[in-house]
């Protein structure tokens, strides 16, 4: 593993770090008795010129969900209402833990943002805050009167009657085309019941307009400053690189100010960085199943064409975006939350300029769901071909549109 950290700080890190991995070993090999909550999920940006998270269509690209996940239609409404955010906060999956079969009421908030996806059935609320006195009043499923800046709304998902059964083996739902969502059950959680719906967690996907902990400002030598926005150490900040299946990572453990990560030689192994990625999540409180259920339901995304940050995000912070409430209270909750927070570097311009003047669709359709913000640099950047960028976000928007709105689940309790 690659480390750039400052020496004044190595020390203090590898200590905590240490600590930390000793602490999820024991977690790992004598679960505490009584309900023990586990989450994971993902928070999605992409850094501005500046360096900090800029609005974008987060809910574009493809969907790659099964068709059984409860949406309402959201991924297509966004697009009509113009919806914008500056995180897709992507599969958070709750795992229980319980000696015997207990109930459960599970409740999710999202000040500033939105619950666009969940499974299995729940109550899902969107909140709006206005006028000078701060009422609240209750937005319906059509998003009439919707504050498409989501900076007055909390959105909310409610699983008010959860069944968390251990030692059972409930058939789950499964659709025959292949999905990321599958690769979350693969730990030793027990199965959940709501209704007659049965899974192995809780899951839930969201849009929203909030802070994130980081940003990242691009150099003219291709090198980053990552700097830490908040009061609490950022637990592991990664660099990330794919060029053409060449891939390569710096590693600088934990970051509390600004650190300067270059560019990673293209020389590194898939394998060492999944296992270096799963240290990191069962350091931070994961188990080591669900850390590797983790990596392998986001490797595709991950890793794939690009450059980018990668980086758990602080416990507090976590609490913050997404207020969570467990009743019984569990006797044990971890929250791992990873950022990714795509960099739009010059190798990256160039390869959509490039795809462009060829008409290489291929390399085009490799950066998917960030080419418009892609684009739009471009063409901040570039304006002796604004016609021809024009036209290419055009047809990405279409083709997102065309995506978002093929079929929608309206099937949800509300």
């Amino acid at each position: 593993m690659k480390f750039e950290v400052r020496i004044a700080t190595l020390a203090s890190v590898l200590a905590i770090s240490t600590a930390a991995i000793l602490h999820t070993a024991d977690l790992n090999t004598n679960p505490p008795a009584g309900l023990t909550v586990h989450e994971w999920g993902t928070f999605t940006s992409v850094a501005g010129a500046d360096g900090s998270a800029i609005e974008w269509n987060v809910l574009g690209g493809k969907d790659d969900l099964p068709g059984f996940v409860n949406d309402r239609g959201y991924r297509c409404i966004s697009l009509k209402v113009g919806l914008r955010g500056t995180v897709r906060m992507e599969t958070p999956v709750l795992y229980f833990y319980s000696p015997q079969a207990m109930d459960a009421h599970v409740r999710v908030a999202f000040p500033r943002g939105l619950i666009t996806e969940w499974y299995p059935q729940a109550e899902h609320h969107i909140d709006q805050q206005s006028g000078a006195n701060g009422s609240v009043h209750r937005l319906g499923a059509n998003l009439n009167g919707l504050d498409t800046s989501m900076t007055s709304l909390t959105g909310s998902i409610e699983w008010k009657d959860v069944k968390i059964e251990p030692n059972t083996s409930p058939v789950l739902p499964l659709e025959e085309s292949p999905s990321r969502y599958y690769a979350a059950r693969a730990t030793d959680a027990a199965p959940v019941a709501v209704g007659s719906q049965h899974e192995k967690f809780l899951f839930y996907r969201g849009v929203g307009r909030v802070a994130v902990p980081i940003s990242a400002l691009l150099s003219p030598d291709g090198s980053i400053v990552v700097s830490n926005l908040g009061p609490d150490p950022v637990p592991m900040v990664m660099r990330f690189e794919n060029r053409g299946g060449r891939l390569g990572y710096r590693n600088a453990g934990a970051v509390s100010g600004s650190i300067t990560l270059n560019r990673p030689s293209l020389d590194d192994s898939l394998p060492q960085l999944q296992h270096d990625l799963e240290d990191a999540l069962t350091a931070q409180g994961l188990f080591r199943k669900e850390a590797q259920a983790m990596v392998a339901t986001w490797q595709d995304s991950w890793f794939e064409e690009g450059s980018r940050l990668i980086y758990i995000v602080p416990s507090r912070t976590v609490d913050a975006i997404l207020p969570l409430q467990v009743d019984p209270f569990p006797s044990q909750t971890s929250r791992v939350f990873v950022g990714r927070m795509e960099l739009i570097t010059l190798e990256t311009k160039r390869a959509v300029e490039d795809a462009m003047v060829r008409k290489d669709s291929s390399v085009i359709d490799r950066y998917g769901r960030f080419l418009e913000p892609i684009l739009e640099r471009i063409s901040a950047e570039n304006l002796g071909s604004v016609s021809q960028i024009e036209r290419l976000r055009a047809n990405v928007k279409s083709s997102f549109a065309e995506s978002a709105c093929r079929s929608q689940n309206v099937g949800a309790t509300h």
